[in-house]
């Protein structure tokens, strides 16, 4: 089989296999061992076995993986999420769109505590949407801000999706943690920004906390309460990244050090039980076979396609874009948000990277930047129909009168929020390469 041909094979058994409802890890394994078959031989099989155990499960920095989501459980299970977006309700009462702020800011420090997005939305749906509905709030505004807020937690650090980018691309994990920061705050803030701008035209879209509710509470009892479930998430963070940042640890160790900091605020927040203890542990668990399952079935995926000669089609495709490097890049990007809509993110990582960051570095582009402009096209990932995440996230947990339409409806402004991320880090390259050039030299 040609390379042309091989490549349209597994490219359309891949979408076939997923529209089928197979899981991803094994649609990737499968299409990789028939495509052997019918591309390169199958004697290729050896090799790619020995390059899933002697590159992917040898890479030392994913075991950040499995230590980060035990540090997002161990926080997740503590309790204290719901107190600290509590606190912040009664902090920003008597702003228009408070609540819909509120949910931006603790999905924030969410996002750099837990990492784990279907947590934050299912939480945050929770404790938040209800309250929004019941104070008058816009369906589709209090929906959307909770989604797309929800979705930072892969890109804001630490981030097991940055991770597992590290490790396929040659930035290192301090370097794109670095880089990946102040565009994450830069989604946060132009969230905020729409809330306030909507609810300030728009009133009825997001009215404020009634007086008599907020004086339940004095000033003082507000600034324990800001003391006890907020002060603590703050100071996982700084932990976390200022080990990271400062050179005391490794990306690894600096995950064990937030396993240690989320396990001393379950002990003092949670419930203590061992059967919860047990429960976060099979959760983590579970995630982190997940993850890697993907992973391997990715790195056959991508190991068939390189030896059958797919690399190279897709290399010469992009190649003969108009426009030269401006128009390979948007293309790239373009096809990272299509593929969006289908697979979750770990996917397009695993199977975009071998791929593209080639091309990237043969046309002289910084690749911390692509990645990172990756990083912030697959937000978009988990808000897409027809498999968004986020969207079921939310309406599994929804209130009655919340349909799937709204959904897909709420979505439409943060997703040109987005774009409007991905114009700006064009534009303006030291968003991203700043940060890192500042704290690590790079």
């Amino acid at each position: 089989m040609s390379a042309e041909l091989l490549t349209l094979f597994m490219f359309g058994g891949l979408l076939v296999g997923l529209f089928m409802g197979h899981p991803l890890a094994f649609v990737l394994g499968g299409v990789a061992v028939i495509g052997a078959w019918l591309g390169p031989g199958p004697r290729v099989l050896g090799t790619i076995i020995n390059n899933i155990y002697g590159n992917a499960m040898d890479n030392y920095v994913l075991v950040a993986i499995p230590l980060f989501v035990l540090m997002a459980r161990f926080l997740n299970d503590s309790g204290v999420t719901e107190r600290m977006f509590d606190t912040m309700r009664l902090l920003l009462a008597n702003l228009r769109g408070g609540l819909a702020l509120t949910v931006v800011i603790v999905s924030v420090l969410l996002a750099a505590t837990t990492g784990i997005v279907g947590a934050s939305i299912a939480v945050m749906g929770m404790i938040a949407l209800a309250p929004m509905l019941k104070y008058g709030y816009n369906k589709e505004l209090s929906a959307g801000v909770i989604m797309a807020s929800g979705c930072l937690g892969i890109l804001i650090p630490p981030s097991i999706m940055l991770i597992l980018m590290a490790s396929y691309s040659p930035v290192s994990v301090g370097a794109l943690f670095a880089g990946a920061l102040v565009p994450g705050l830069l989604l946060g803030a132009l969230y905020a920004l729409y809330v306030l701008v909507i609810c300030y035209i728009k009133p009825a879209y997001g009215p404020p906390v009634p007086p008599e509710e907020r004086a339940d509470t004095s000033t003082g009892e507000l600034l324990i309460m800001l003391a006890k479930y907020v002060v603590p998430p703050m100071g996982l963070i700084l932990g976390v990244l200022g080990a990271l940042f400062t050179g005391v640890a490794t990306a690894t160790e600096a995950s064990a050090i937030g396993v240690a900091i989320a396990f001393l605020l379950f002990m003092i927040f949670g419930d203590r039980k061992p059967s919860t203890c047990y429960r976060t542990l099979i959760d983590a668990g579970k995630t982190t076979t997940m993850v890697m399952l993907v992973l391997v079935g990715a790195t056959a995926f991508t190991g068939v396609f390189s030896r059958g000669g797919g690399m190279t089609v897709i290399h010469e495709l992009v190649m003969a874009m108009p426009g030269g490097t401006t128009g390979a890049l948007i293309l790239m990007l373009f096809l990272v948000f299509l593929l969006g809509m289908f697979l979750d993110w770990t996917g397009i990582v695993l199977l975009s990277f071998p791929i593209m960051l080639p091309i990237v570095a043969d046309m002289g582009v910084d690749v911390l930047w692509f990645v990172v402009m990756v990083a912030v096209v697959l937000q978009t990932s988990f808000l897409t129909p027809p498999f968004g995440y986020a969207l079921f996230y939310l309406k599994g947990v929804a209130p009655k009168g919340v349909e799937i339409v709204d959904l897909y409806k709420a979505v439409i402004p943060f997703c040109a929020l987005i774009a409007l991320a991905c114009v700006l880090m064009a534009f303006f390259p030291p968003l991203v390469t700043g940060l890192p050039s500042l704290l690590l030299g790079y």
